[in-house]
């Protein structure tokens, strides 16, 4: 990324000042704006999430903000209640109170000397969700938004469930927040006042794993703040931004369908990262592109914004499997709407074990074929949403395959381009009432490895809908559909398509209660892909290379760490995915703060006993300046048996040597209809 230090405007900072609440609470904000802004009134741009601006996010922060800053605005990132320095408990996501005190923050951004009255909001994953749904509330100063990596839908697209399958990114989701929720604010910022915030957040934030299990299916718990329930709401011009290697995809073409205002998408191949600083690469001038949006809507200039494609997106070319890649080969290509004329669905049907292609004769006779899984199904899958921490994309489907029923086309007698979400229609029956299938789509090479292009997840007692979850009735026919993440992707001439049908995903998703026989009925499923033509159009898409502000200091005095690693225990038949995210010990001089974050992972299953199954979770949070150090530790166990869901977990926090708090839980959580 190249550094920028001069800009059109000299920048001052505000490190820290509290936004006053209604019910005498308050906010905590860090603010960088024009020199003479309080004179020279400019639009403001608010971030507003939980990750803490004094430390956690520090130094993303100061590549973003002070740019923006210097082109003329005044960026406010602003920490949830109950987070940094901020007062309060923080309970749940996205309930009335956060999205209530977001509205009072952007009236009181607008009423501040420096700001002209108009405000934008931006953010990625959390920051992303509350710009939509702050969006739907329609403050008065609210011109415009920026969501990056986030959802419409809180049930459908998001990291508690994917297609009414429990994803274990619930558990581990909610282990994040368990950490969060225990560290302290800043005592050089919030003063004496500092361990009765903190030892309130201790005693106050609860177990929100619990929360999440007690909602298995779509009700009206989710339905508080998806704006899919309203998406007419949503009235100020919104830009929409993600990743192909993301975990919420879906929703920007959903989005771009049924919002009304102006509207538009941009999506690389990059994880959950904003794309300046995207991985895989390539990274772009994703400040610049938002900066166009800015003045566009905030300042009422003509940057030329919304004459480009309604959606930009990287066309994906064909690469090797592994679980880490710093580039992805492509192209970006356009659309000028969503859904686009220019993309033909194609139906290809299925015979035993083939995709029929081309000139293929149709299958004539019935094949019905079953599949059973083993639980180590799902061991090379990767994370359902790559923050690329860590080697957490999917590894060769070989691995996989063996234990799932294969379809697979004859060698390709041309490039075929998708854009959108494949799909597979499936009539099949399942020897239980509950039951879960998993389909992936993947790129085979000529020397035979395969690459996963995507893949998607069904429980198939949601077939009526995923807030209508209805046993199966065992051996009865159903015809299921079964979609795919939207993906673009170019499969070459002389690779083969595969997809692979599983009834079982471990360790990404929780399988179903009990061993899962389900019968495929080949001649009457099939496989649909979202063709696409390409346009000569598409070489008219560039981005510069990315630019930012120069990043504060800090240095690391302990590097990072970041693996998964796969134990086979084959006396006992014991298998273990561990996940380590080490973020390393950074220290930041200008505030004089060392700060460490460590999260372990277990998930592990024995034979192929589903009453095995086990996830694991453990934190360790550190802070220090001179003498003042505290330490918090989590650790969060999840199983199941085929009726209930068993949580244990443990909260202990010290200031010092001394343990100041501990705390633990034990929960049994009804299945219902998982």
């Amino acid at each position: 990324m190249r550094v920028v230090t001069e800009f059109p405007c000299k920048i001052t900072a505000i490190e820290h000042i509290e936004i006053p609440l209604a019910d005498g609470g308050w906010l905590a904000a860090r603010i960088w704006m024009p020199e003479d802004a309080p004179q020279r009134p400019v639009p403001a741009i608010m971030e507003y999430i939980p990750y803490r601006k004094r430390d956690k996010t520090r130094l993303r922060d100061s590549i973003m903000h002070p740019y923006y800053a210097g082109h003329g605005y005044a960026c406010v990132r602003v920490d949830l209640r109950g987070s940094g320095e901020s007062s309060g408990v923080m309970i749940d996501q996205y309930r009335e109170q956060e999205l209530s005190d977001a509205v009072e923050a952007i009236d009181w951004i607008a009423r501040q000397p420096w700001c002209d009255g108009s405000v934008g909001m931006q953010g990625i994953s959390w920051g992303g969700f509350n710009a939509l749904q702050v969006a739907a509330r329609r403050p008065g100063p609210l011109r415009a938004i920026v969501s990056c990596c986030s959802t419409d839908d809180l049930y459908v697209d998001n990291m508690h469930y994917m297609g009414g399958c429990l994803l274990t990114d619930n558990l581990s989701e909610a282990t994040t927040m368990f950490s969060i929720n225990t560290c302290p604010p800043d005592p050089e910022l919030v003063g004496d006042r500092w361990r009765d915030m903190w030892l309130e957040r201790l005693r106050g934030s609860g177990l929100w794993l619990d929360i999440w299990l007690r909602h298995q299916y779509r009700d009206g718990y989710w339905e508080h703040g998806s704006v899919s329930e309203n998406y007419h709401a949503i009235q100020v011009p919104t830009m929409l931004v993600g990743g192909w290697a993301d975990g919420y995809t879906n929703a920007i073409f959903r989005l771009l369908q049924h919002l009304q205002g102006p509207r538009m998408a941009l999506i690389g191949p990059w994880g959950h990262k904003y794309p300046h600083q995207g991985i895989p690469g390539p990274a772009i001038d994703f400040l610049g592109e938002a900066l166009r949006w800015w003045d566009q809507w905030l300042k009422g200039e003509e940057t030329g914004i919304t004459r480009e494609p309604t959606l930009r997106a990287w066309m994906q070319d064909s690469v090797p499997p592994t679980t880490y890649y710093w580039q992805r080969p492509g192209r970006w290509v356009g659309e000028d709407s969503w859904p686009s004329d220019n993309i033909i669905e194609r139906v290809y049907d299925l015979s035993a074990y083939r995709i029929l292609f081309g000139n293929e004769p149709p299958c004539v006779m019935e094949n019905v074929l079953s599949v059973q899984s083993p639980l180590s199904v799902g061991l090379f899958a990767g994370k359902w949403c790559s923050y690329t921490a860590a080697p957490d994309l999917p590894h060769d489907q070989r691995q996989e395959d063996g234990g799932a029923l294969v379809f697979q086309s004859a060698p390709l007698q041309d490039d075929i381009e998708i854009l959108g979400a494949p799909r597979m229609e499936i009539e099949l029956s399942s020897s239980q009432p509950m039951a879960m299938v998993a389909v992936r789509l993947s790129d085979v090479n000529p020397n035979g490895a395969a690459t996963r292009v995507t893949y998607g997840l069904f429980n198939l007692a949601h077939r009526h809908g995923h807030d209508k979850p209805a046993e199966l009735v065992p051996g009865m026919k159903y015809r299921i559909n079964v979609a795919m993440n939207h993906v673009a992707q170019v499969f070459p001439k002389g690779h083969r398509l595969r997809v692979s049908v599983s009834t079982s995903y471990w360790a990404l998703a929780w399988p179903p209660p009990r061993p899962v026989r389900l019968d495929i009925y080949c001649s009457s499923s099939n496989l649909v892909l979202p063709l696409r033509k390409p346009r000569a159009s598409d070489a008219d898409i560039q981005f510069d290379e990315p630019v930012g502000a120069k990043p504060e200091q800090s240095e690391y005095i302990k590097s990072p760490h970041n693996n998964w690693l796969v134990h086979s225990d084959l006396a006992e038949d014991i298998w273990t995915l561990e996940v380590i995210k080490d973020d390393g010990l950074i220290r930041i001089d200008e505030i004089d703060l060392e700060f460490a974050s460590r999260i372990w992972n277990w998930y592990t299953f024995q034979e192929n006993d589903f009453n095995s199954l086990k996830g694991e979770t453990r934190t360790e949070r550190t802070f220090s300046r001179g003498d003042w150090s505290v330490r918090t530790t989590t650790r969060t166990v999840l199983t199941a048996d085929a009726d209930f869901f068993y949580i244990h977990a443990q909260l202990d926090a010290w200031e010092g040597d001394g343990r100041v708090y501990a705390e633990n839980w034990q929960r049994k959580i009804p299945r219902d209809f998982l």
